[in-house]
């Protein structure tokens, strides 16, 4: 996992993309770069007498250099960092700082790509990969980029409710806004907390549930369980959230239905 921080002190986390996902996807681009190439070499040469031998050779250049380093720099460059095998393996590049390339970086990956890729039969790619913890490969060293996942897949929705014997207590307790580093945590544990063992799982529901008493009043029940409190508490939260939006959404249709009414307009009541 790689961390960024903005210049308005954001926090961006991007997933580097493994080893085995780049190498799939280079294949993919490799092959698909291949068959165009002898097709298109394939077309030049079916046609008798279109071009003399040294026109031909040139022709035949040309088009291999467009495919090896063209190609690939103009896809990257419009695409933002996609490539066929990129899109078949939900794989983008970026820099360094987490923004997109451009054409200078598209340029600096072709150009290196051709030595490591092709004519190493991607035996540097390979090693180099290797060695570092976001396989970079050689071209994307000297361009400063990497590889990042764009198809991570969605957790499932934290599905939780007030236990019953606290549903009174949540009712009228006074519950403050939750410092976002602390609900993040509750909510971690009450989604990842049957994959814990028994002990861990009760060691880190305590401490929570002492940082989270700061922001309630009054305490729950005494003996209530550290995870019951804390489940409580989430889903009391959410459905005052819920409350809350619900009203302003119904305040906001009521005005717009009120202003609809007024006299300069010809929109029914």
């Amino acid at each position: 996992m790689s961390a960024i921080i903005t210049g308005e002190a954001v926090t961006l986390v991007l997933r580097p993309a493994s080893f085995a996902a780049r190498a799939v996807g280079s294949l993919i681009d490799v092959v698909a770069t291949v068959l165009l190439g002898i097709g298109l070499l394939l077309g030049i040469g079916a046609v008798p007498g279109l071009l003399d031998a040294a026109a031909g050779a040139v022709l035949s250049l040309t088009t291999v250099v467009l495919l090896l380093v063209g190609l690939p720099v103009t896809v990257e460059t419009l695409s933002r960092g996609r490539s066929l095998g990129k899109l078949a393996m939900g794989l983008r590049i970026v820099r360094d700082d987490g923004g997109s390339i451009r054409f200078r970086h598209a340029l600096i990956r072709g150009l290196l790509g051709i030595f490591e890729i092709y004519m190493m039969f991607g035996s540097v790619a390979f090693l180099v990969s290797m060695f570092n913890d976001k396989s970079k490969r050689l071209g994307d060293m000297l361009a400063g980029t990497y590889a990042v996942r764009e198809r991570v897949k969605a957790p499932p929705p934290l599905l939780v409710s007030t236990p019953v014997e606290l549903a009174g207590w949540a009712a009228l307790a006074d519950m403050g806004r939750m410092p976002d580093g602390l609900a993040r945590r509750i909510s971690q544990l009450l989604r990842q907390g049957t994959q814990m063992t028994a002990a861990s799982r009760d060691e880190l529901a305590r401490a929570l549930a002492t940082e989270a008493a700061a922001h309630v009043s009054p305490p729950p029940p005494a003996g209530t369980p550290p995870a019951a409190f804390l489940a409580a508490i989430t889903a009391e939260h959410r459905r005052r959230d819920l409350h809350r939006l619900t009203a302003a959404q119904e305040r906001a249709q009521t005005l717009g239905r009120r202003l609809y009414r007024l006299p300069f307009t010809d929109e029914p009541s």
